[in-house]
């Protein structure tokens, strides 16, 4: 069988054996490549990096969703930026508290892709709550007069179509679109391979500039590269830790596969390699 092949540095490949090809298509953005795997599921690429998998989605769509919403519950507006294959929406649906969700997605094809393909991802789409806008993240907040809550970046890696939501500049259009206690949560790379820790360094030292509270946590997603993955809490008043008093999304009656009150504690424990790293 055929084998699908992610160049995770120029050194260390990353290979899934599958069994078709399901699609693909190039876009004005990016190319997108539907597969179904073996052990994974389906998955999708764009330009050729993982983006999303049946098996192990889970793991990143409830760390970048659960926890700003276990810090705080009071959350009613939320935007996202990117998520085009639905599972930061669907999550955030599992919240009978939340008003409205605005997702801001570049490329409409990457989420009627999804919804075509993963229907399991996707499904948060058809909540009523859920309105989506198909243009750049970064003209989007620069214009728009709303107010948020909290303001997820599930973005791509910081180059094509998501370098822009990278900038100094997408940072401090989201500090005036979040309320006065509004958090901002965004996908930080990784600290392990070079290109992503470099990536990782500079998004945080931007934010931290911004924001009075800046944060890291991780999570392992085992088809990113190396499997260590990062995100950014980042907040006008509220911490982490210090204002998280239980798990919103069991209180509200849902379960979940990877996410939990320990966990949420304990992400925020970091390996001393990866402090050095962000103090640099």
């Amino acid at each position: 069988m055929p084998w699908f092949t992610e160049m995770w540095t120029p050194h260390v490949k990353f290979q899934i054996e599958i069994n078709a090809h399901i699609h693909h298509e190039t876009t004005p953005f990016q190319v997108i490549d539907v597969y179904d795997s073996l052990e994974f599921g389906r998955f999708f690429t764009l330009d050729g990096i993982m983006m999303a998998n049946e098996k192990d989605e889970f793991i990143y769509h409830e760390m970048i969703i659960h926890t700003p919403m276990s810090v705080n519950p009071q959350i009613k507006n939320v935007l996202i930026i990117g998520g085009g294959d639905g599972g930061s929406a669907r999550e955030l649906t599992k919240y009978p508290t939340i008003e409205k969700i605005d997702l801001v997605e570049i490329d409409e094809r990457v989420v009627r892709v999804c919804q075509t393909h993963f229907r399991k991802t996707a499904i948060g789409f058809d909540d009523p709550r859920v309105h989506l806008f198909f243009e750049d993240g970064l003209a989007y907040v620069k214009k728009t007069t709303k107010t948020y809550d909290l303001i997820i970046v599930d973005s791509t890696d910081p180059i094509g179509p998501g370098e822009g939501l990278f900038t100094q500049a997408f940072y401090e259009h989201c500090y005036h679109r979040l309320s006065s206690d509004g958090i901002l949560i965004n996908q930080h790379e990784s600290p392990y391979f070079t290109k992503e820790a470099l990536e990782m360094r500079r998004a945080h030292q931007k934010i931290e500039r911004i924001f009075p509270i800046a944060e890291v946590y991780q999570a392992f997603i085992p088809t990113y590269p190396s499997g260590h993955w990062l995100f950014g809490f980042a907040s006008k008043t509220h911490h982490p830790l210090r204002d998280v008093q239980s798990s919103y999304i069991h209180a509200c009656g849902q379960k979940t596969t990877y996410y939990n009150l320990d966990l949420h504690k304990g992400c925020f424990a970091l390996p001393n390699y990866v402090i050095e790293q962000l103090k640099e």
